[in-house]
């Protein structure tokens, strides 16, 4: 017997429907007949760029997983950002997200699981009221219900996302002197791309992509859209360590959300920057490609010796890795009782650099074994 479908939520068909048409079809008409100049490009790229670190490094990171914190005026500026980029309000949308994580691909419980498809986890969800007790309770924000910015943004919400999206776009056709041109690029476009490029998040990132760090969910860690979404396609990362500030953690990784928390931090304007234990990203990296060796080799013929072995050499790399860490976090300690006159002849010292030249070894030494067969 099947069930009958949720209603349907027609608002916001008819946002997304009107918003994305009018995009496709009039503004390229609009640049044909009439055209955009740079400055109108160069607004489109910042109001983008407004929305987009206002979901990523507020919405996301700030509230629903509390990975650092920001004084009020950063926070206020998140929150104007958020309307302007109109997903709902930040109690709302972090309510959502922390569910998602707590029951990610549970087609049952997470509100846009991508076990139930692309369409769902990108657009559809929003679309019928499939999970109509997620407009009411908020009993896993209560947290959130103490941040006087985020409930002041929760009951002004549609005020406030009406007079952003319509009078930034306004106020900036005045001044440019293309009302209509900023109302189709600001405004619409801008709101698309805002929209669909989110959106990839719950979708693509779910579906295309590596595992580097767990196979336990189907997050992946994509860098082509970290670089459409402010950093946010490491999502493999970021669903086992989503504590941390950061979703691409190398230095050369497309995360300008991690880089702008960073640079608030040094104005004073953020603090209590989360991060994972290197030592566990380590481990985690580690045991995913064990999994996948374990995987390719299982079925081949005379593959146990070469298990036992990849096996042994996983063990001995793990045990270096926490003896080189727990080292480190020693030499630390001692350098912070201000020992620095006697830091030279510590025997933790000698210690330190041994075990971290072992451990430098075995991680060639695992590399290379390794890539025999991953």
């Amino acid at each position: 017997m099947s069930h009958p479908k949720p209603p349907i939520i027609w608002l916001n068909l008819m946002i997304f429907t009107l918003t994305f048409s009018i995009a496709a079809i009039g503004a390229p008409l609009y640049a044909y007949f009439v055209g955009f100049d740079w400055q109108q490009g160069l607004m489109l790229l910042a109001a983008f760029s407004y929305c987009g670190l206002s979901i990523t490094a507020g919405y996301h990171r700030l509230w629903s997983h509390k990975a650092y914190e920001a004084n009020a005026a950063v926070r206020f500026i998140y929150a104007i950002g958020g309307a302007f980029a109109l997903q709902n309000s930040i109690l709302h949308w972090s309510s959502d997200h922390r569910i998602h994580h707590r029951h990610v691909d549970n087609n049952d419980v997470d509100p846009y699981s991508a076990k139930r498809g692309f369409f769902y986890s990108h657009i559809g969800w929003m679309l019928r009221e499939y999970q109509a007790h997620r407009y009411t309770d908020y009993s896993n924000c209560r947290d959130l219900q103490k941040d006087k910015i985020v409930m002041w943004q929760h009951k002004y919400y549609v005020p406030l996302a009406v007079a952003t999206n319509f009078g930034i776009p306004l106020l900036f056709g005045l001044i440019h002197g293309d009302v209509w041109g900023a109302l189709l690029l600001v405004g619409v476009v801008r709101l698309v791309l805002s929209h669909h490029t989110t959106f990839f998040i719950n979708s693509l990132a779910h579906i295309w992509g590596s595992q580097p760090y767990t196979d336990k969910n189907t997050a992946r860690d994509n860098g082509f859209l970290a670089f459409l979404t402010f950093g946010e396609g490491y999502h493999n990362y970021h669903h086992i360590f989503e504590n941390d500030y950061r979703n691409g953690i190398r230095w050369w990784q497309f995360d300008p959300t991690k880089w702008l928390i960073k640079c608030l931090s040094w104005f004073g304007l953020a603090s209590n920057l989360r991060t994972c234990p290197e030592d566990k990203i380590e481990k985690a990296r580690a045991t995913m490609m064990l999994k996948r060796i374990q995987t390719r080799l299982s079925a081949g013929p005379d593959s146990r010796v070469v298990l036992q072995k990849v096996e042994a050499e996983y063990d001995v790399l793990i045990q270096k890795i926490s003896e080189y860490y727990a080292t480190r976090k020693q030499l630390l300690e001692v350098k912070r009782q201000a020992l620095r006159d006697q830091y030279d002849n510590l025997d933790i010292v000698k210690q330190y650099q041994e075990i971290k030249a072992r451990l430098e070894q075995q991680r060639r030494d695992w590399k290379l074994l390794t890539a025999q067969y991953a």
